[in-house]
Formats: C-alpha cells, structure tokens, sequence
C-alpha cells in the first residue's frame, strides 16, 4: 500500500499573535524540525501564502528555513491554493484565479522561484465542478477532496483505480475519512494501534488518501506529532508524495472518470440530499449569511470597478483579497461554530473598504451600513437571547430511542446484548488508560456516561463501530455470544427475574 498523506497549514492574515506563537511552538517548529532530520520523510501540503507571510512577519525565519529545507530535499510536496483562504465555489471565478496567482507568488517568494504546484487543495476542500476548466488552464493536474465528492457518500471511491473529472481536466484523489478522523481525533496515537485500524488497507496493493489540518499535530492534539513521524517515513508506511505517485505506480492503474459532487470535507450526505453542502458558509436559512454575501458582493463589485491607476489601489486590493477569507462566514454559522468578535469583525472589513473607495456613491454607502448593522445587531440578539444555545440544541435533535432503552430494557437477550458492550466499552477504556491513549479513554468513558444517562443520539452507534475497528468485528460478535448464552443458563422460567 503506498500512503498519500497531505497537510493543510493555514492561519488567517490578521491572526492574533499570541495565538500564532502558540501553534508555531507547539506545532509547526517542532514538526519541520524533527521533519529536517529524517531522511525518507514524503507528504504533501498545502501552505496558505497567508501564513508564510506571517512567519515572516513575526520574524519566524528558522521555521521558513526549514519549510524551504523540507521542500528542496523532496521530502514534501507543495499544492496550489487561495492565498487567504476564501471558498472556490463561492467566489467569483476571476477571484479564484486571483487568489491562487497571489498564493504562487507567495510560494515563489519564500519557497523557490521556479516553484509550478501540480496539485490544488481547495480550502476546505470544498469543490464544485465550475474550477476544473480554470484549474486545468493554471497548469494543475490533480485535485485533492473528500471522499464524500465521490458519489455524494452514497457509495466509496476504489482505490485500486486513478480517477479523473468527467471533462478529463483533472486527476482526483479522494481523502479517506475513516482513517484521517482516527488519527485526527487521537484514537489512533501509536503505530500498534493505527496498524491495527488499517489491517485491510496495509494488505492490499492500493493506495491510501489522508488529509488533515498541520495544526492537529503539537498544538490540538500534544504529543501526536510522534505518530505523524511515522506515518510520513516511506520505509515505515510506504509514504509517497501525491505528484511522484502519480508519475510511478499510478501509471500501472487504470483509470476512470467520475462526476464529482458539490462538497466540502465537513460535508454530510444529508447536506448534499439538502443541497446545504456549503452551509457552514452560505446557510440560505441564516439571515447573517444573507447580508454578509450581500455586503461582500456589494464591496467587491465596486472595487473591481476601480481603476489601477488609483492611487490606493494596491493598498484596496489587498484588503479585498483578505477579505474574501471563509473565516468570517464559518464562525457566522452557528452550527455550532459560533464568534461574535469574528462576524464583526469580518462585516467591519467590508464596510471599511466601502468607505475608503473614491467617490462612492451615499446610497450604496448606506446600504452597506444597512447589512453591517443588521450582521451586528443579529448576532448580538442571537447571543443574548440564547438562540445560539437553541441552535445547537436542535442540531443534535434525532428522533431515535437511546440505547439503552432498546437493549437494557427491554430485557432477554437484548439485555444480553447491553451489557456485552458496556462490558467491551469499560475494556477498552481501561487498556486506553494503561497504554496512556487518553484522548481513546475519554471517547470510551464519554460513550459509557450517554449511554448509561440516555444521552446518546448516534454516539452508541459510533461506539459501536470504533469497538469492532479497535478490537474487531469476530471479538465482538464472540462477546455478544458469551453473553447471550450467559443469558440462558439464568433465564428462569417466570417473566419476572431475579438480579
């Protein structure tokens, strides 16, 4: 199996310095280091051109010295992307292209002049069929998305084939969801266990896709960086970047086309039934949504209209550019990410371009203080009236019977059946503990807390799973049986049942 992992390092452009300095200690710094010095590390990434002019900024220079040492030496491959992180599908095509121009550039500044990226990582890996025709023309040959673009999750891509656009544009590789959220979310911290959760693929002759934040390693998640060190070394996990794949052993696959669906990587197949794949960005029932796409169009309509010549022109450009990042819409959604100080701050930003164009028209002005307004006072309202709280509440509404009532009590062998895996659960639990996987503890004591309280919406079924990854599908159809059959040598022959 040959391992195709990317990382995705972003930060916005104004982000806080305190914030900036805490990932670069605890993550970035101490991963391209401990990177530098391995000798058959391979992966791919996505660097925002946002962040690198950050580290400079801030004067982080070692750490753009080893990004450039990593690079030269081959060990990671570069993509393609928008500079500042704004959303392809939702951006005016000429942005787009603008916005990947800005980030090249940026790579060619602080990476290496002749720097080409082969491959595209839409932020967020957020698609929509439009890009292919400009991506191709840029010089792109592949696209990296969710494997829920495969299908609309209906049905999982086979990695024993190399896919491509239905136009032929772009060759596509689908990130694996399973095992990317296993290591992101800590579950799989060491190499027994991650070897253990990818039993099936390590036997196979395919090929697997990861994709996951550069921040999760050191900084989200303390000490993970160590499996990550692992996983990139090609003489542990065959690693391999995704471009030097498809020029070698991808060549020996066949090749088929695919209509891809609109998605993003936090995309459900209920989204995609609802046609609300993007709704962490553009929820047509959000009314902060609506007047946020509305002053961005109104402010980026009028700044396109102004000539180079200006004299602020660079200076609008730019702020244009920041402006379009995605940020400020996901932490408008609600559902459940939520910051008032960033919806402001993202609606302020628009407003202050507005003004400072020459000669604006008072109409357009106020209409543009109209949307602001209505941002502002809506997301206060929201947060003082607790429609927040309510928003999130009814988000994990599910008409579905806990656990416990379908197992426990309902007796027989269906209270067999619980107490087989609430025994399995505290097993778990317990070798989690002793192996020091602690954030696999609290998933397991977590799971064990809903589904003794009734808590548990889908968390059951979740744990479900994870128990016949962690120990097998045989083990616990193994425990179901023993405690089935424990069953019967106590059932008495009354309904009612002694302890």
């Amino acid at each position: 199996m040959k391992w195709l992992n990317f990382l995705h390092f972003y930060q916005p452009a104004d982000q806080q310095f305190d914030v900036l300095e805490a990932v670069v200690k605890q993550s970035y710094l101490p991963v391209f280091k401990q990177v530098n010095e391995l000798t058959d590390a391979r992966f791919t990434a996505n660097i925002s051109g946002s962040l690198l002019e950050l580290f400079d900024k801030y004067n982080y220079h070692e750490l753009l010295e080893l990004i450039k040492k990593v690079y030269h030496a081959g060990k990671m491959e570069l993509t393609g992307s928008c500079k500042y992180h704004a959303l392809a599908p939702l951006i005016p095509a000429a942005e787009l292209q603008r916005q990947i121009e800005l980030n090249n550039e940026t790579l060619r500044k602080y990476i290496d002049p002749n720097i080409k990226p082969l491959g595209f990582f839409p932020p967020e890996m957020a698609y929509d069929a439009a890009s292919n025709k400009l991506l191709k023309d840029m010089g792109f040959k592949w696209i990296i998305v969710d494997e829920i673009a495969y299908a609309g999750g209906k049905s999982l891509p086979d990695t024993s084939k190399i896919y491509e656009t239905s136009d032929g544009s772009l060759r596509v590789f689908f990130r694996d969801r399973r095992v990317s959220n296993l290591i992101m979310a800590a579950v799989a911290r060491t190499q027994a266990t991650l070897n253990d959760a990818l039993k099936t693929e390590l036997a196979t002759n395919s090929y697997l896709v990861t994709g996951m934040d550069g921040e999760t390693f050191g900084h989200h998640r303390p000490g993970l960086e160590d499996i990550l060190y692992k996983i990139i070394r090609k003489d542990i996990y065959n690693s391999e970047c995704i471009s030097a794949f498809l020029a070698t052993d991808a060549r020996q696959l066949p090749t088929d086309r695919v209509d891809l669906t609109s998605s993003t990587w936090a995309s459900s197949a209920q989204d995609i039934e609802k046609g609300i794949q993007f709704a962490s960005w553009k929820d047509p029932e959000n009314i902060i949504h609506t007047n946020q796409w509305e002053l961005l169009n109104l402010v980026l309509e009028q700044v396109t209209k102004l000539k180079n010549t200006c004299p602020k022109y660079e200076e609008i450009r730019h702020k244009m550019d920041i402006a379009l990042a995605s940020d400020h819409f996901w932490w408008a959604c609600a559902k459940p990410w939520w910051s008032v100080e960033m919806v402001e701050d993202g609606a302020f930003k628009l407003l202050t371009i507005l003004r400072g164009l020459p000669n604006i028209d008072k109409t357009l002005l106020d209409k543009a203080r109209s949307c602001y307004e209505t941002i502002v006072s809506t997301a206060f309202d929201w947060q003082r009236t607790g429609k927040i709280r309510e928003m999130n509440w009814h988000r994990h509404e599910v008409q579905r019977v806990p656990f416990k009532e379908r197992t426990l009590e309902k007796g027989g062998n269906e209270a067999a059946v619980y107490h087989a895996f609430i025994d399995m659960l505290k097993t778990q639990e317990r070798l989690a503990v002793k192996s020091r996987e602690y954030e696999k503890a609290v998933l397991w004591r977590d799971a064990l807390y809903k589904i003794d309280h009734k808590l548990d919406i889908f968390e059951a079924v979740n744990a479900i799973d994870l128990l016949r990854l962690e120990i097998g599908n045989g083990e616990v159809e193994k425990m179901l049986d023993k405690y089935t059959e424990k069953f019967r040598k106590i059932r008495g022959g009354q309904p009612e049942q002694r302890d």
